[in-house]
């Protein structure tokens, strides 16, 4: 009798288990559906980002429209663009802090700033700058290191709404506390309330900050290099995609980058695995700063 019972509650978990994998294969159709659907029709490319993170934000979004199934979502965004537009920002990384790291930017003055002193002038490209918390960090701390006036600062992002975010310099007063904390322990030298005035419930940072930032949208996932840089920015990006995806970054970014050029990555980041890890040397390997040397 008990045997019977064991194969009876073998066969209910066999079937659980089929519906489970063909609701899971099921599911992976229609979230393929959904982003070539995107980049046929709107030119997003969002096909090899990380499936966690695409799963997340379209379930989330799903649940934000009351939708039942992705293929509902799909048949909304292409008919709707204002859809697709809540969709795109959902899909943007817009995570950010001034000094985020602080001992990122402290490695960068001391272990960067000396070789940036060498160059009669410097290029910079911060990619994915989102609202820009991390552009106006650099920009103080090289204008600290005086070599602000010899700097040009290419900020880019895919989602245009945030880089006019960014363009405008007004965060939320209530973070300056936290941001001071930072400042400081990524070095800062001296009182971070000089470089912004308030003005409501916002932070406005000084205009100087900007004067040699470009702010231009760029999508890493489908456009090319458009300049040689000595020093690229690219942190916390990379983990949101897949290995094909990141491989592909990874030699934009070193085609991108001027012989002894400088890339910075986010703490969860590294070139280990990446088919370009001999094309560098780690310049602080805690940190993530790496020097490119062919």
């Amino acid at each position: 009798m008990s045997g019977c019972i064991d194969k009876e509650k073998g066969r209910v978990t066999n079937r659980m288990n089929n519906k489970i994998e063909a609701e899971k294969e099921l599911e992976t159709i229609e979230i393929n559906l959904l982003l070539e659907g995107i980049y046929r029709y709107y030119g997003y490319d969002f096909r090899n980002y990380a499936g966690p993170f695409l799963n997340r934000r379209i379930w989330n979004r799903m649940r934000a429209e009351n939708i039942a199934t992705i293929s509902s979502l799909q048949e909304r965004v292409l008919h709707d663009p204002t859809a697709m537009k809540k969709l795109f920002r959902d899909f943007s990384i817009n995570v950010t802090e001034m000094f985020r790291d602080p001992g990122f930017f402290l490695a960068f003055r001391t272990k960067v700033v000396p070789y940036l002193r060498e160059q009669p002038s410097i290029r910079l490209w911060h990619v994915g700058c989102s609202t820009g918390e991390e552009v106006y960090s650099m920009a103080i701390l090289l204008h600290e290191e005086g070599l602000y006036e010899k700097t040009r600062i290419y900020a880019t992002d895919m989602n245009e709404e945030v880089l006019k975010e960014a363009e405008n310099g007004e965060f939320p007063l209530h973070r300056m506390q936290l941001y001071t904390r930072n400042y400081l322990a990524a070095g800062g030298t001296t009182a971070f309330s000089e470089y912004y005035s308030a003005k409501d419930n916002h932070a406005v940072f000084h205009p100087f900050l900007t004067k040699n930032v470009v702010f231009a949208q760029h999508n890493l996932a489908t456009d090319r290099s458009f300049n040689e840089f000595h020093v690229i920015i690219c942190r916390n990006v990379l983990i949101y995609f897949d290995k094909i995806l990141q491989n592909r970054v990874y030699h934009l970014l070193h085609n991108s980058l001027s012989p002894s050029g400088i890339l910075g990555l986010g703490s969860k980041e590294g070139i280990k695995f990446a088919n370009i890890v001999n094309s560098y040397e780690e310049v602080d390997p805690i940190e993530k700063l790496y020097r490119k040397i062919k």
